[in-house]
């Protein structure tokens, strides 16, 4: 290893500004990640010709692959800056921000559509919490161990970004979504709002809008069945659109 870390960044000084790269030398040290190293330009902003810049904008919170905010695109592959080691990357690192997202500045982007996907989908269980409400139903260990798997999901925004199907001439909401209306849809209270759930999979982006090109599961941090999750929720809608057309 080599005594510094040189790191190549796609930056943007504003949703409405031309990206440029940039280039930094970081002395290295053993076990850094890709928050270690931005964290060091943010600490002496100078690049690699020695000359002062701002120090680069990205998004971090736990630190702890559990959040999902630092989700950035690393020597081609989107993934989590957190659990980015230095050691396992190829030099020069390449930072940039996910192409799918508007760019705030450099490798912040903001991830307001996921969230208003999850507004469209119900992705919660309706409960008013004015009594009492006792003991919740009981769920079997196989379906606690499978809606377990769709709990983890981070909103990382790494699914949308690997899909091909969202595009600019895509309105395809993503798989992650699916991943959710399983979650809820599986839950015995959750179950009750089941149709609204599929109804919110319908229309222009919904389901049917899905290439099945399975790299969202691919590059899911938490390794969510999300194939399994579009297939269930495939069949599901089928007949549910079945039982709206009789009605």
């Amino acid at each position: 290893m080599t005594d510094t870390v040189d790191i190549k960044i796609r930056r943007q000084d504003g949703r409405e500004k031309n990206s440029y790269w940039e280039h930094f030398s970081i002395p290295y040290r053993p076990h850094m990640n890709v928050i270690s190293l931005l964290m060091e330009i943010q600490r002496n902003p100078v690049n690699a010709e020695g000359q002062s810049t701002s120090p680069v904008v990205w998004d971090c919170s736990c630190l702890e692959e559990v959040c999902g905010a630092c989700s950035m695109v690393i020597n081609g592959r989107v993934r989590q800056a957190c659990s980015a080691r230095v050691d396992s990357l190829e030099q020069p690192i390449v930072l940039e921000p996910m192409s799918k997202f508007p760019c705030v500045r450099d490798l912040a982007v903001d991830r307001s559509r996921m969230f208003e996907t999850l507004k469209r989908v119900r992705a919660w269980i309706p409960i008013d919490g004015t009594y009492e409400l006792g003991p919740g139903p009981k769920m079997s260990e196989r379906e606690r161990a499978e809606a377990y798997e769709f709990s983890r999901c981070m909103t990382c925004g790494c699914c949308v970004e690997a899909c091909p199907q969202v595009n600019d001439r895509s309105k395809f909401i993503g798989a992650f979504a699916m991943g959710q209306v399983q979650l809820f849809n599986k839950h015995p209270t959750g179950k009750m709002q089941k149709e609204d759930r599929l109804d919110g999979l319908l229309g222009e982006g919904g389901l049917t809008e899905c290439g099945n090109a399975q790299n969202c599961e691919a590059v899911c941090p938490k390794e969510i069945p999300l194939t399994r999750a579009i297939a269930e929720a495939g069949w599901d809608l089928t007949k549910h659109a079945v039982k709206k057309f009789f009605r």
